[in-house]
């Protein structure tokens, strides 16, 4: 019966992941619908594993015995969920001793860690407090107005907390590779972040600005394939012209918090509830 259910979660997790398309739409409508589509398939799975895990590799489901099979493959999911959060919580954590090892220097009264590469980049490296990385290449190449478009933007990931966010959906992502569109959904939420910060970018400083500095920065992204790294070119030029077309239209994702698009992730809590059906 354990391998009915794990059966079931798997074909409703691919079968909501099978509804993603590209949609033109709001950012508001955009960002809920990929983040359920996104969450809600690994959320199943893991509160399916978590419920089989507790119901043990013994006793009954009604009238169906239960099986050691499903109790060792519920097991080695929450494994898997581990182990790869060990590995990228390592992996961040010597990316953020690394940056905090640069050399730090005041621009504008704002401390950054300045990398030497002549690559362009910038961006927050770090977890719920991320440290502001700058290459030597890109405080070279720009003037110090397009300068402050690229702190700007980057404050906008400071204020959004995204490496902190990123680096849990980072996680969901590693141990959901299989999925289908895993990698379709990954690129929609970083693209839809990036427009977010550079919404914020642009109460503070002229859009048109921003929109040259994503030009020049985005043309190399060579060294921004890090969870805990929110820069400015994180989504690639295929990306560029939204968020361009974003700035020039002045829009202004409103950012709030909407309880009713979260609602529907309580129906990932239901294999928790086997669990009175077990004896």
């Amino acid at each position: 019966m354990h391998l009915v259910i794990i059966l079931i979660a798997f074909i409703i997790a691919c079968w909501v992941r099978c509804q993603w398309y590209t949609l033109q739409d709001c950012w508001t409508v955009r960002w809920q619908r990929a983040m359920f589509l996104f969450l809600f398939p690994p959320l199943l799975i893991f509160m399916t594993a978590m419920a089989l895990t507790c119901m043990g590799p013994q006793g009954k489901m009604g009238e169906w015995q239960v099986s050691c099979a499903s109790y060792i493959m519920a097991l080695s999911l929450l494994l898997l969920f581990v182990l790869n959060f060990a590995r990228l919580t390592w992996g961040a954590w010597e990316t953020l001793v690394s940056a905090r090892k640069l050399n730090q220097v005041s621009l504008n009264g704002i401390p950054i860690h300045v990398l030497s590469t002549s690559v362009p980049f910038a961006g927050e490296v770090g977890f719920w407090q991320p440290t502001l990385v700058i290459s030597q290449g890109l405080i070279n190449s720009l003037s110090p107005e397009h300068l402050q478009t690229v702190i700007a933007h980057e404050q906008g990931h400071c204020h959004y907390r995204d490496t902190f966010w990123f680096f849990w959906l980072g996680w969901t992502r590693e141990c959901t590779r299989w999925l289908p569109n895993t990698e379709s959904l990954w690129q929609e939420l970083l693209i839809l972040r990036e427009i977010r910060a550079d919404a914020y970018a642009s109460l503070q400083v002229d859009p048109l600005l921003l929109a040259e500095s994503l030009l020049l920065v985005v043309s190399d992204t060579s060294i921004t394939d890090n969870i805990v790294c929110a820069a400015l070119g994180t989504s690639g030029s295929d990306c560029l012209e939204q968020r361009i077309d974003a700035l020039l239209a002045m829009q202004k994702p409103r950012y709030q918090i909407n309880w009713q698009s979260w609602q529907k992730f309580l129906w990932a809590l239901l294999p928790l509830g086997t669990v009175i059906f077990h004896t």
